[in-house]
């Protein structure tokens, strides 16, 4: 369920010339924390609302696809890998609100996003100062990467779901036990029903404003956690006895499960928003370690009894292995319009940051053409890209190893470096703030590497598999 809270949520002080405390003096501690809440204040989220919030923007389709990265690990190294990664990931978030906080209150600014914090960050570094603009550039271009990465997902797994609603369609019958009364019917190629969608997201997206969305938003997320109540229910009561499952996978594979669990983890951007609209931002570090503890049980329960419901045969979205009846048909389609709505929310964070340059350098006569020409574009982009990499799991890998690693897990210890690296940093804060790094450049390369080389084996089979 991704968040609706936009990653460049709160007053827009992404440039410096709109900052209105730019040629303000820096004001005392007490006066800096009284202006940073005061953006939430008494109007902001409370602790649910904030804790509800970051559940959204943390639950996806990356959840569903936790079952198969597990088994790309194995039955025990997986659920310790994501324990770990989990424990790291929400550390990293932690950084990320400290750094903010202390460059916020040394600029007298009331709010940073995650591009401010790296600009404003490696300003601190004499030799990174006059480059500091790029900072925000880089992170920019990996939040377009991981937005409109997770609009390739969300083609792929639309057209996955309901192409195996619609083949299945003569074999669902109402006994969920017992369900393979008829051979499934052949339809169109996956590709096919993503055109086939593409009109209805491109209408879709052509809501701008994300007020219109919200009554949409409510139901889609209602779908979804329904969905996921049967798919846990239907996971738990078809445990086989006994469990014959590798605990550990082959070391090839790796890459693979690292790509899709730090996909999973893909909240990092909506963070800073959430702190600085709640009530009492003192707070959220407990919310933060509350939401993320019970996000990260959420993918290792589902990803280890997943595994072990449907073994070697799980797929890249759990929904594609549930059984051919009625109710599970439906928990597929509800969770597909989940998915669907949940794409203009992703593709909003993207069109926030692509469209307001373009729209600046032309008339007002043409302003609302080259907003909705680019919104086509993206979508039509988004679209392209999943037709290329028909591949569920693959996509997933990849686009958590290019984009979701390096916010998540790279950028995160360095811009604690650069902005407290003149403080009395201790050694061993340095040296695990590198580890942190390093480790995340490590799965950004081997999970990089594999997922490509796996979808180029797989095209490969596709065509030779096409010109039989």
């Amino acid at each position: 369920m991704a968040s609706d809270i936009n990653y460049q949520d709160g007053p827009d002080f992404s440039r410096r010339d709109e900052s209105p405390t730019e040629d303000e003096p820096i004001h005392s501690p007490g006066s800096r924390q009284t202006e940073y809440e005061r953006i939430g204040g008494r109007t902001g989220s409370s602790v649910l609302q904030t804790i509800i919030h970051l559940l959204k923007g943390n639950i996806g389709t990356g959840l569903l696809g936790l079952p198969l990265a597990v088994r790309n690990a194995g039955l025990l190294v997986g659920p310790l890998s994501l324990l770990i990664m989990g424990i790291v990931a929400v550390h990293c978030m932690n950084l990320l609100v400290k750094c903010a906080h202390h460059l916020s209150a040394k600029l007298g600014k009331p709010f940073l996003s995650y591009g401010d914090a790296v600009e404003y960050g490696m300003e601190n570094v004499s030799w990174l100062s006059r480059h500091s603009i790029w900072g925000r550039h880089v992170v920019n271009l990996f939040l377009n990467i991981t937005q409109l990465g997770f609009c390739c997902v969300y083609f792929v797994f639309l057209s996955d779901n309901v192409k195996q609603v619609v083949e299945t369609a003569n074999a669902t019958t109402g006994n969920c036990h017992n369900n393979e009364t008829a051979v499934p019917v052949p339809s169109y190629d996956s590709r096919l029903y993503m055109v086939f969608f593409l009109p209805f997201i491109i209408l879709l997206v052509f809501i701008r404003n994300l007020k219109y969305l919200a009554p949409l938003s409510f139901a889609a997320n209602i779908c979804m956690c329904a969905s996921l109540v049967l798919i846990y229910y239907y996971c738990l009561t078809n445990i086989p006895n006994p469990i014959n499952l590798p605990l550990a996978g082959r070391g090839a594979d790796y890459p693979l499960f690292f790509g899709t669990a730090i996909f999973a983890f893909e909240g990092i951007g909506v963070v800073l928003p959430l702190e600085n609209k709640m009530q009492n931002p003192r707070n959220f570090t407990k919310v933060l370690y509350l939401g993320m503890g019970i996000v990260t049980f959420l993918y290792i329960s589902l990803g280890t009894i997943g595994y072990i419901g449907f073994g070697e045969e799980i797929r890249g979205s759990i929904t594609l292995n549930l059984p051919l009846c009625w109710l599970y048909q439906i928990v597929k389609l509800l969770y597909s319009f989940g998915i669907y709505i949940t794409y203009a929310l992703q593709f909003y964070v993207s069109a926030e940051i692509l469209i307001p340059p373009a729209v600046a350098r032309c008339g007002p006569r043409w302003a609302l053409m080259v907003d909705l020409s680019i919104r086509v574009a993206l979508v039509g982009l988004t679209c392209a890209l999943a037709i290329l990499i028909p591949e569920l799991d693959l996509v997933i890998s990849l686009v958590g190893s290019v984009s979701s690693s390096a916010l998540a897990l790279i950028i995160p210890p360095l811009l604690q470096i650069i902005t407290f690296h003149n403080e009395d940093m201790k050694p061993w804060v340095f040296a695990k703030d590198i580890l942190i790094s390093v480790l995340g450049f490590v799965g950004f390369i081997a999970g990089t590497y594999t997922s490509i080389q796996e979808i180029v084996a797989r095209n490969g089979d596709r065509h030779n598999s096409t010109v039989l």
